[in-house]
């Protein structure tokens, strides 16, 4: 599907802890199904950028909002009942729970809010779509680092968000992985689906995503397609610094 519409504004967004500015009049906006990336080196503000549209962080000024309803004001949890879901750097699953029960929890506190057989069906369908049912007993402790990506990926996507915040979700995979992980991102891009990606892997930036926005010292330094930010002499600076650029 092509991009249409704006979903997600961040306007004027800025994050301050104590003295530190982590983020820095952040503008941009997200196009429904639009996949857009926010790269930038280490240190560079995405994960915060991140943080604050999902609530775990507020801005410190400026607004951030869903369908142009303000988001930034709300508690986390209301966040992912309006339509944001996201995954983490470092995987958060349950792990007391099945993979099954851990895919349902995500249908029963998600935008949809599903319970009981109907939370059990929907869990299942999504975890045949990450390649998963077959394992939908089994204890998380159990599963390779791969697996539980895609387990947090299904909790996710149970939730049925507009928009899907992708936390570094190719980070730590091995080359084979890596692969299996871009195509199953790919096919979520050919849903249709509104995904906004914080990635390092250049690979899947230029495969992946419409639009990049680029971050460094927590401001942004470039937009536009992959091709234009990655040739962008500012770009390479902020990632390889003056002595390379």
């Amino acid at each position: 599907m092509k991009p249409s519409g704006t979903i997600l504004s961040v306007k004027n967004v800025t994050k301050r802890f104590g003295g530190l500015v982590a983020v820095s009049n952040m503008s941009f906006d997200v196009a429904q199904h639009e996949m857009v990336g926010v790269i930038g080196p280490n240190g560079s503000g995405k994960t915060t950028m991140i943080n604050m549209i999902s609530g775990a962080h507020k801005p410190s000024d400026g607004r951030i909002a869903l369908r142009g309803r303000l988001i930034s004001d709300q508690q986390p949890q209301n966040i992912a009942r309006a339509g944001i879901g996201r995954t983490f750097q470092l995987v958060r699953l349950l792990p007391d729970l099945t993979v099954l029960e851990n895919v349902m929890a995500g249908a029963v506190y998600g935008h949809r809010r599903r319970w009981g057989r109907d939370a059990e069906d929907f869990a299942h369908d999504v975890l045949e779509r990450v390649g998963m049912d077959a394992m939908s007993d089994a204890p998380i402790s159990s599963l390779t680092y791969i697996d539980q990506k895609r387990v947090e990926l299904a909790r996710t996507l149970a939730g049925e968000p507009e928009v899907l915040l992708l936390d570094e979700w190719l980070a730590g995979l091995n080359p084979t992985e890596l692969e299996t992980g871009i195509e199953l991102i790919h096919a979520l891009r050919d849903e249709g689906r509104t995904v906004v990606l914080v990635e390092h892997v250049m690979d899947a930036i230029r495969s992946l995503c419409d639009r990049c926005v680029v971050m460094s010292s927590g401001a942004k330094i470039a937009e536009g397609t992959p091709e234009e930010v990655l040739s962008d002499k500012e770009v390479v600076r902020a990632y390889l610094g003056d002595d390379d650029a």
